[in-house]
């Protein structure tokens, strides 16, 4: 999310089209705002507003700005809405310094109050500015530039990069805690990034700095020092041969690809957001004080939002209907009043289905709440509160972290809810990356032996039922092939008829269902399907399923959320081997904005 470019070169030149550029190359990592500042001579040059590049370039004659360091970035919001004012890059008090940010700082309400209270002017609800804020204070307290930055990286909680300038100086400098950063190396000057694609037109020699570093950017050098103790760090260049396209796909073939292995890295990031959300708390009460309580959505939300119905009821105790958003207006709305809460799920927050069924919703005085991807969007807007998926922009059609972080935020709340400590959810990144790892090189085989077949079934039970779903849902959208999505219960209600020899049919199997889904594997099996199980290790299940997919060891509730991982990369797989394109499959869009 975000994407940020810094500059720097020996003499005063014109960097508005240098900038414009850089922007224009990030533009694939999604934003809803962008920014250029220029510094020469003892003054900053700031502009900036929300809207895209171009327009945004052409209302504030961007390209016409010069100086001998520029900064732009492109904003993805999640702390303050889309605005000028909390677009970036933000000044310090003075005006003397500017910097921009990619990442979400978590800390940045308390941080924010921190800076008010000691009299520096703060202009935006933005982490960005308090990035640049956290830096001024050590600055006020008469530190060096590079022991201002080192305290500042002790005081900024969550995930960051962060490139910041002095009007006057002649460098740049830049420092990284969990998000992407990379340093160029040209004739004549040196630049920094949050990703290649704004590099390697200009030069492809780069170094990566690592978590806990800070770089010192000059025209003819830069210089890398460690957070820790501020000595330097000697780092040689490294050529990159990538191509352009490859560089924006992080090396992988499809953004699908590349989003189902970034689920680890957003997933850790919503944790650090929602333990530093103050207005979480506020949003459990009025959960637990809800006469009835619903979770609205469609598709791949209305799955997620079926996966958070079951962890509210195991975890806390609390019943939810999850209920499909247009079918919420004729069977539920008319019985809602103001003692009912919903919760409203939207990867894009522009769903019209799910914002007829809010607007409904709060006409009969029922308290209304959101997920969403798109800070700023109609969802967010409308809701009482909506909190934000932290994804940043999913490029490919067919939905994976949005999926995954809307079922994160669902067990979070059920944690809450249920007072369990949210600390043991920390762990989930790491499972999700040991999955992938695990799983990836057996489903690429079992992609090739399944592949032919244009119908099969997915089947799951409790929590692992609306993962069924999705993943037979992630099977049609991009395979063309009917995969349809059932309680493994129901299987034998009728549809045990379409079984013939080497059928497939997929289960997935929380940690505790495995004695019911034995029964549901052997009533197919001989009949001759051909019989795949994504589930925990298990000897029971080796002993009766053809193929075991197996899931880390973790609890029911993590279980159920590690076994979408596998039918993603499945869908995938299956789809690449079909001479199909599963970023963009036909008939579909990203976003529904129509009824």
């Amino acid at each position: 999310m975000c994407g940020i470019f810094g500059y720097v070169t020996t003499n005063e030149v014109e960097l508005g089209p240098i900038l414009i550029e850089a922007a224009k190359r990030l533009t694939y990592r999604g934003y809803d705002s962008v920014g250029a500042a220029t510094l020469n001579n003892g003054r900053i040059d700031l502009r900036k507003d929300v809207g895209k590049v171009d327009i945004v370039a052409a209302k504030y004659n961007i390209s016409e700005m010069r100086g001998q360091r520029g900064i732009t970035q492109l904003r993805w919001a999640t702390f303050g809405e889309p605005s000028q004012i909390n677009a970036q890059p933000h000044i310090d008090s003075d005006g003397d310094m500017v910097g921009a940010h990619n990442g979400n700082v978590v800390n940045n309400v308390e941080l924010r109050e921190q800076f008010i209270a000691e009299g520096m002017t703060v202009r935006s609800q933005n982490d960005g500015e308090t990035c640049v804020h956290a830096v001024e204070r050590y600055i006020n307290r008469g530190y060096e530039f590079i022991d201002a930055i080192r305290l500042a990286y002790g005081d900024l909680e969550g995930d960051y990069a962060f490139v910041i300038g002095r009007a006057n100086d002649d460098k740049l400098y830049a420092f990284k805690k969990g998000s992407g950063m990379v340093v160029g190396l040209g004739a004549g000057f040196t630049c920094v990034s949050s990703d290649l694609p704004s590099i390697l037109p200009l030069t492809r020699e780069v170094i990566r700095p690592q978590d806990g570093e800070i770089v010192t950017l000059w025209a003819d050098k830069v210089e890398v020092r460690s957070v820790k103790d501020g000595k330097q760090i000697q780092r040689m260049p490294e050529t990159v041969t990538e191509s352009m396209d490859a560089v924006q796909k992080g090396g992988y073939p499809h953004f699908m690809l590349k989003e189902i292995h970034e689920q680890s890295q957003v997933a850790r990031e919503l944790s650090h957001v929602l333990n530093g959300n103050r207005e979480v708390d506020g949003l459990v009460e009025k959960l637990k004080n809800a006469r009835h309580l619903y979770f609205i959505g469609c598709g791949t939300s209305y799955h997620a939002a079926s996966v958070g119905a079951v962890y509210f009821a195991q975890l806390a105790g609390k019943p939810v209907i999850p209920v499909l958003a247009p079918q919420f207006i004729p069977q539920y709305a008319p019985a809602v009043s103001y003692e009912d809460v919903g919760i409203f799920v939207s990867q894009s927050g522009e769903t019209k289905d799910v914002l007829n069924a809010l607007e409904t919703a709060e006409a009969r005085g029922m308290a209304c709440f959101g997920l969403a991807n798109v800070v700023g969007s109609t969802l967010t807007k409308s809701a009482s509160l909506c909190l934000p998926l932290c994804c940043g922009y999913e490029i490919s059609v067919p939905a994976t972290k949005t999926f995954t972080n809307q079922v994160v935020t669902f067990l979070y709340l059920a944690y809450k809810m249920a007072n369990k400590d949210v600390r043991e959810l920390d762990r989930i990144p790491e499972l999700m990356e040991q999955t992938i790892e695990m799983v990836e090189p057996q489903i690429k085989e079992i992609a090739k032996d399944i592949n032919e077949w244009n119908d099969m079934y997915c089947l799951g039970y409790g929590a692992t039922y609306a993962i069924a779903l999705e993943g037979a849902l992630k099977l049609k959208e991009i395979t063309y092939a009917h995969c349809e999505g059932m309680l493994s219960t129901e299987f034998k209600h009728g549809p045990l008829s379409a079984v013939s020899r080497g059928f497939p049919i997929i289960f997935v199997a929380g940690p505790n269902d495995v004695p019911l889904i034995i029964s549901g594997i052997n009533e197919v099996k001989v009949r001759g399907a051909r019989t795949i199980v994504v589930a925990e290790e298990d000897a029971r299940l080796r002993a009766n399923a053809d193929d075991v997919i197996v899931l880390p060891k973790s609890d029911p509730q993590i279980s159920a959320l590690l076994g979408v991982l596998p039918l993603q990369l499945l869908s995938y797989h299956m789809s690449v081997m079909r001479g199909f394109d599963p970023d963009f499959p036909r008939n579909l869009s990203k976003t529904l904005t129509v009824d």
